[in-house]
């Protein structure tokens, strides 16, 4: 159903026949619906799975990528998400269907001309991470914006007015539990007047790659499905060896040879599968 909040002569937002309608920055926005299908090619499943990867890593990013993004969708008709989704789902992937992951070096939080600082280092530490760089270069009061993202957990801490440029160093307290987990850091400069920004760079990564709770129960799915597939597919080639000397087309066979066939199809494009 569709909402006339313009008035009778105005435009409609919502959906209306195959037609959906609704207001991005300002501008009516109409698009039409896909026709349903049941099943997908591998190159759709593809897509899919990379969009739900990129939007499960964004997600916790949101408070950041406002900021960061921000300058570069002024006087557009995109938003900052939108901005993020197609730099990180294009770049900040990798592998391939059914298990696609994010490369978390190739993160893009932010994309601009001001100049990044050199010489940027990051040393953990009994309390926290402290991160340093040379001050020479850019303007000295740029603001350092850092994010810590923890994989582990789905979260992000923002620091999006860290400290001047010229302060050289920043540190952020961590606690010992967070210090043990998988920790990914990014950093970008943006200036005073909020005008202009450096491209995000990748401080990096702080205790090596753990598997997310999700990731562990798509394993741990895999597992129990491989484990009924091979006891099936025993069993189904031993049958069919007996029919190269006996007709066997019963019942069973055929419910036996079902189950192979469908459980063959899941495993072929089910996540989990050990790399």
């Amino acid at each position: 159903m569709a909402l006339s909040p313009y008035g009778p002569h105005g435009p409609l937002i919502g959906k209306v026949g195959k037609l959906v309608s609704y207001v991005l920055k300002g501008r009516v926005v109409t698009r039409s619906l896909g026709p349903k299908r049941t099943k997908h090619s591998k190159k759709q499943l593809a897509n899919y799975q990379a969009m739900a990867v990129t939007m499960r890593l964004l997600s916790n990013m949101t408070t950041f990528i406002n900021s960061s993004f921000e300058i570069e969708a002024r006087g557009t008709f995109k938003n900052q998400h939108n901005l993020a989704t197609s730099y990180n789902k294009k770049q900040a992937l990798k592998g391939e269907y059914p298990n696609i992951s994010v490369d978390y070096s190739k993160v893009v939080l932010s994309y601009g001309r001001l100049k990044v600082a050199e010489n940027l280092k990051m040393v953990k530490t009994g309390t926290g991470l402290q991160i340093s760089w040379d001050t020479r270069g850019g303007q000295v009061n740029d603001m350092a914006m850092i994010l810590v993202h923890h994989p582990v957990d789905a979260e992000s801490g923002d620091h999006l007015n860290a400290c001047r440029r010229d302060a050289g160093t920043h540190f952020i307290p961590l606690d010992e539990e967070r210090l043990k987990q998988q920790l990914e850091v990014y950093i970008c400069f943006k200036s005073a007047d909020g005008k202009q920004i450096s491209n995000s760079v990748y401080l990096g990564n702080l205790n090596g790659e753990t598997d997310s709770p999700e990731v562990q129960k798509e394993k741990e799915k895999y597992v129990v499905l491989k484990k009924r597939f091979d006891q099936v597919s025993a069993e189904y080639f031993r049958m069919m060896e007996l029919r190269l000397t006996a007709s066997i087309d019963n019942k069973a066979f055929r419910t036996l040879e079902k189950e192979y066939k469908v459980l063959a199809e899941k495993l072929k494009y089910m996540p989990g599968k050990p790399g």
